[in-house]
């Protein structure tokens, strides 16, 4: 059993995430902003942080920031949210966040990043990698065996790494991110672009345009459109 806090400014998430954690054999403190975060994190010492992204008072990432500057963050950190910007995950993943849910969050996804938050050993402070200015990205291999990436820890199979420089200019660093982000969901899916265009959000003549503008190979792990 472990010690969960879930940070949500939404009554519904709170309680659904309360629900199922409460279900698994969890401890769950609730917090609806940030201040109560502070407060529940300084008198509990949490196993694990669920914490949304857009707040009212003051946002997840500006939350997470400021524990890894006070030393506080010494527990996983998992980010949610429903709005989530490739720019936003690059920034909380150099902070030190371990993984974020994508809103609506399924059962088998929640309970698989917390699982995978629970085992790791200690995050008393974020990767050496990320502090040396490279992000190193856990991914899958798609089906034909190449490694692709992603900003959240989801592991399909076996776990190659891919990293890149978080030091050049801002431009190339998020067509870089965003080639593996949409090299991932490719290998995922098979090729289908039908369905990557349904887990990315974009229209589907969108995504092909995207695609080739950043020179995604678009024959990785095709199986059909």
């Amino acid at each position: 059993m472990a010690n969960i806090l879930v940070v949500d400014d939404e009554l519904g998430i709170r309680d659904l995430l309360s629900e199922i954690l409460n279900d698994e054999g969890h401890q769950v403190e609730l917090a609806e902003n940030a201040a109560q975060a502070r407060a529940v994190r300084q008198r509990l010492r949490p196993d694990l942080v669920l914490l949304d992204i857009w707040m009212p008072d003051t946002d997840g990432v500006t939350l997470l920031k400021e524990w890894s500057t006070t030393g506080q963050l010494n527990m996983p950190v998992i980010m949610m949210s429903g709005h989530a910007t490739i720019d936003t995950a690059v920034e909380a993943t150099r902070i030190g966040a371990m993984a974020f849910l994508e809103k609506p969050i399924t059962m088998q996804k929640l309970l698989h990043a917390v699982d995978q938050g629970l085992n790791r050993s200690a995050v008393k402070k974020p990767p050496a990698s990320v502090l040396a200015g490279v992000v190193t990205l856990a991914a899958p291999a798609s089906s034909s065996g190449t490694p692709s990436a992603e900003a959240k820890t989801e592991p399909v199979g076996p776990m190659p790494v891919q990293s890149f420089s978080l030091e050049q200019p801002l431009r190339e660093a998020r067509d870089e991110f965003e080639k593996a982000y949409f090299e991932f969901h490719l290998a995922r899916e098979g090729g289908s672009m039908t369905r990557v265009a349904e887990k990315t959000g974009l229209e589907r003549t969108h995504l092909y345009r995207k695609l080739k503008q950043l020179g995604v190979d678009l024959t990785r792990g095709k199986r059909g459109l």
